[in-house]
């Protein structure tokens, strides 16, 4: 049986820690969270996940589309439902608790609302009346405190992800279709270069393609394997074209 690197690292070695700010109604964060748990399947890195919202960075814009405005009041409930349950049961369910959600907003394309909350809760073993907070604001003030500690270490003119490491910050990477394997490892090793660079702050090109979801492997969209792995829209930019089986509602979610 071939060994993974993270499988092959001597013992004692201690993985790379990194944090990980997600909105669950981001199709593109969810795609680089999937490559992040490919990762560790071929670096030794482990996974803090957390909280932002898509929600508060785009409060009082009104240079939004429409169809983008309109989204922005539900795109509050998965994030006070996921806060909610760190709350109660701690930071280790927002790993399962987001793939449990975001797999079902955008593999099986179903609209946020209280029976998805509940069914993701489930998913993960977790009480299924966490669902009451997204129509709350008890936890909102963590939403915003969560979002602030992200989006304060790369900037208010970036979205999700934002993922951390060895105390650097950067937005995204962006990418899709998502590398897997050692093409993934690679992507990382890229990352982990510019962030150990001194002053890198951009690359950046316009998309022609918006999410590609297929070929995902099966094992990063259960609950339970980004729990074993993760253990421990953003703002919308043109260029991302509507597509038959990407409508307009989920591919200007773009990042």
């Amino acid at each position: 049986m071939t060994q993974t690197v993270a499988e092959a690292q001597p013992a004692g070695t201690q993985p790379v820690e990194v944090d990980f700010w997600f909105d669950p109604s981001c199709p593109w964060a969810f795609l680089t969270s999937r490559w992040m748990l490919e990762v560790q399947k071929v670096r030794p890195v482990r996974v803090r996940w957390h909280v932002m919202s898509l929600s508060v960075l785009n409060e009082g814009r009104e240079d939004l589309p429409e169809p983008y405005k309109s989204m922005i009041p539900r795109m509050w409930g998965p994030v006070r439902v996921a806060v909610a349950a760190a709350a109660r049961h701690g930071d280790e369910v927002l790993g399962p608790l987001y793939t449990a959600l975001a797999r079902r907003r955008h593999i099986d394309k179903l609209e946020w609302g209280r029976d998805v909350y509940a069914a993701a809760l489930a998913e993960v073993g977790l009480d299924e009346s966490l669902a009451d907070a997204a129509e709350s604001t008890e936890y909102d003030g963590r939403v915003r405190a969560s979002h602030a500690e992200g989006i304060g270490r790369v900037g208010m003119d970036v979205g999700t992800p934002v993922i951390a490491v060895n105390g650097t910050a950067l937005f995204g990477p962006v990418v899709t279709p998502m590398p897997v394997g050692e093409a993934a490892g690679r992507l990382w090793d890229g990352f982990l270069l510019v962030t150990s660079t001194p002053g890198f702050y951009e690359l950046k090109r316009s998309r022609d393609l918006g999410p590609v979801l297929d070929g995902i492997p099966q094992d990063v969209l259960t609950a339970t394997g980004a729990g074993d792995l993760g253990e421990a829209l953003v703002r919308r930019h043109p260029g991302t074209p509507a597509t038959a089986d990407q409508p307009e509602t989920l591919a200007s979610q773009s990042s």
